[in-house]
């Protein structure tokens, strides 16, 4: 088997570059050709080739592109095609070229001998466990399209509510760069231009205006300690996160602040119910599927519930019971398990519990950036008002003084 280094257009008309194994450049170039693009150029690929497909600054592929992935995957095995010509046609087209890369040695490793879900186990950090499980159960089933079909769903599921939480967080950060930004030019260049007047006024400054002139003094001369700090405290704070102490605090404060907690709640809600949903309705076992579930809860305190509903179930206890007991999610959620489970619908009852905490999530997003924005708006008006009024406060002292002469 070589590796060819290939570069096509494709059926949108974009220029792809990557590689491909087969036995000859004819063979190769035929995969290449079977999805309608086309070939621009083939040669055997060398080892540089070969480590500058990927590139440095590649990104491992986002939720929506795994759901088109999965989308595509299905429209071309129903249409008849092998397993291992698709995933060479995706392949081809792909413009990830982490996923393009994947998707070659996924084929490699059917060719092998190796079956697809075992062959997706070898790349963990592209295809989570939930997708290798479905997978799995889709070729004993012999319902793979059926597997692809509902992660697409579960992709573009989870795309919308990461997306619908993001939107929360960008207006506030952006305003808080924005607001330090403003600060650090006022402290360096506008407060600066009044310290020469200040002084020659000759009277007491108020306490005010002399920190203000004293924090201006130190950024413009030990600005590179600002720095410093700013880049120890941020770098503090993603050490701290990545640690498993400041993951379950950070999980815990999540919950439990004033505005973020209803969303952090919500969204936990809402990944659960569609993940456990999906993976019941494609025949996996509760505690298999329970545990699965609770690998792809981000928040360490619901995490830790599935973990614990795993267990008590696999002793015999209802799940809605032991999430009861939890006091982790909201009481629908447990309600709405022990209908499930009394009808014998757990799965059905689940995806629509996933569908109201969807829209509950949006709700909860508009309802946090309406509370934020006057909120960060009081705040930057504070800040910017004590340095306008450091600045002021002896001016208008001096006035008031001439108006007594």
């Amino acid at each position: 088997m070589t590796t060819f280094a290939y570069q096509l257009l494709n059926t949108s008309g974009k220029t792809v570059k990557g590689t491909i194994d087969a036995e000859t450049r004819e063979k190769a170039a035929a995969l290449l050709k079977q999805n309608g693009s086309t070939l621009i150029s083939i040669e055997e690929a060398n080892a540089l080739s070969k480590n500058m497909e990927i590139g440095i600054f590649a990104k491992k592929p986002k939720a929506r592109e795994m759901a088109v992935f999965c989308r595509q995957f299905v429209s071309i095995i129903n249409a008849g095609v092998s397993v291992t010509n698709c995933l060479n046609m995706l392949a081809a087209q792909t413009e990830n070229k982490i996923l393009a890369s994947a998707l070659n040695d996924l084929r490699m490793g059917i060719e092998k001998g190796s079956s697809l879900a075992e062959s997706m186990s070898e790349h963990p950090d592209i295809f989570p466990d939930i997708f290798i499980t479905l997978v799995k159960a889709g070729e004993i089933s012999g319902s793979l399209d059926v597997s692809f079909d509902r992660m697409a769903v579960q992709f573009e599921k989870d795309a919308k509510l990461k997306a619908t939480v993001k939107k929360a967080s960008v207006y506030p950060t952006v305003v808080c760069v924005v607001a330090v930004v403003v600060v650090a030019l006022l402290l360096a260049f506008v407060v600066p231009s009044f310290t020469s007047m200040l002084s020659d006024l000759g009277s007491e400054l108020p306490l005010l205006t002399k920190i203000v002139v004293a924090a201006s003094d130190f950024v413009i001369a030990r600005w590179y300690i600002v720095l410093v700090v700013l880049a120890a405290i941020i770098m503090g704070i993603r050490f701290y996160r990545k640690s498993e102490g400041g993951k379950r605090t950070l999980s815990q404060l999540a919950i439990r602040l004033p505005l973020i907690g209803n969303l952090t709640v919500k969204t936990a809600a809402a990944r659960m119910s569609r993940t456990l949903s999906t993976l019941l309705a494609s025949g996996i076992p509760m505690i298999d599927a329970i545990g699965i579930t609770a690998e792809t809860m981000t928040n360490f305190t619901f995490r830790d519930a599935l973990n614990d509903a795993k267990d008590d179930v696999s002793m015999g206890s209802p799940l809605s019971e032991s999430l009861k007991r939890s006091q982790a999610f909201p009481p629908l959620v447990y309600h709405m398990v022990g209908i499930g489970e009394e009808s014998g619908n757990i799965d059905n009852m689940l995806n629509k519990l996933a569908d109201y905490y969807d829209e509950e999530v949006e709700l909860a997003t508009q309802a946090l950036m309406s509370a934020l924005e006057p909120l960060i708006i009081i705040v930057l008006a504070l800040i910017i008002g004590a340095i306008v009024g450091a600045v002021m406060l002896p001016m208008m002292s001096m006035y008031s003084s001439l108006e007594t002469l």
